[in-house]
């Protein structure tokens, strides 16, 4: 029969206590990225998405005649791109 014991844990050898201890100060000291967003995204962000927001609604609204009389169905182009550019700016706000 064979029985198995706790086998005593064995002790850590001074080069990897002084291996993790300088690791842990590289992590420590290592630069960090700006933790909040540019003033002027928030606002170029909702600028974006009002402007795209009532360049569409114009449209419907007068009938596809304004705001830029000559492009017919190219204002709603132009809408949703106000709209893109408002959702990428959304993507670098923190």
């Amino acid at each position: 029969m064979v029985y198995l014991s706790r086998m005593p844990k064995s002790k850590l050898r001074k080069k990897v206590i002084e291996k993790q201890t300088h690791e842990a100060q590289v992590v420590v000291d290592a630069p960090h990225a700006p933790l909040e967003s540019p003033t002027w995204l928030a606002p170029a962000m909702v600028a974006g998405f009002l402007i795209g927001l009532f360049w569409i609604v114009i449209f419907y609204v007068t009938e596809t005649k304004y705001p830029i009389p000559g492009l017919g169905a190219w204002n709603m182009i132009i809408g949703f791109s106000f709209i893109g550019v408002g959702f990428s700016l959304a993507t670098r706000w923190r």
